[in-house]
């Protein structure tokens, strides 16, 4: 009986990689897409978004059965409650992706981003593709030390998004309105991004060690 629960609480984390790398292919997809006005691309990351919500409803799924079928305890009831919220993460990372995808769609075959905030983007993009690639190893591996380095990779996000408001309120700023919009929203996104890889990593951290910083944790809330 106990190799059976083990067998199923395995299933849960590689479903949540599994979970993860479609986040990863369409943030990048998607600030591919952002950055080159590829409307079928944006199109793409649009209609695979479906994906990644399925995945967590069969996760959410499979965590209520075990609650209600195994009563788990200790570190069997931390996995289980911590795939719950790290799914429902990942499903958030997936919706700022096709946000991102959605700018590039509309404006196309505009570019949304204004030439002045373009150099911006690009990292930003870089720099989320990193922060995603580092979120499906570090659920693979459930390395504490690789947790601590996505809450670094977060802090980059964070000072490119302050980057993105330094070039609006610039005097050489020459951006439409609509520009301006899109340059908010889409910085906003990135941003959120980075928060979210943050929640999962310190879900990881508390998964490992038993500790949850409740301050931070907070400080970051969950939209």
């Amino acid at each position: 009986m106990r190799e059976i629960f083990e067998a199923e609480l395995q299933q849960l984390g590689d479903g949540l990689v599994d979970m993860s790398r479609l986040v990863e292919s369409a943030i990048s997809r998607a600030g591919t897409a952002l950055l080159e006005a590829d409307h079928q691309l944006a199109q793409d990351v649009i209609a695979s978004d479906h994906e990644i919500d399925k995945l967590e409803r069969e996760l959410d799924e499979r965590c209520v059965h075990l609650l209600a079928q195994q009563a788990p305890v200790a570190t069997d009831l931390r996995i289980v409650i911590s795939a719950l919220r790290i799914s429902a993460t990942l499903e958030r990372m997936g919706d700022l992706a096709r946000h991102v995808a959605e700018v590039a769609r509309g404006r196309y075959p505009a570019q949304a981003v204004a030439p002045a905030a373009r150099e911006t983007f690009e990292k930003m993009h870089e720099a989320a593709v990193h922060v995603a690639g580092r979120t499906s190893q570090l659920l693979t591996t459930r390395d504490v030390e690789l947790a601590a380095e996505i809450e670094q990779d977060d802090d980059r996000l964070d000072t490119l998004h302050q980057d993105t408001f330094a070039a609006m309120l610039a005097l050489s700023w020459s951006g439409t309105a609509q520009e301006t919009i899109d340059v908010t929203l889409l910085g906003r996104y990135y941003e959120r991004f980075g928060d979210h890889a943050v929640s999962v990593a310190r879900r990881i951290t508390f998964l490992v060690t038993g500790d949850f910083d409740t301050e931070h944790a907070h400080s970051r809330a969950e939209v």
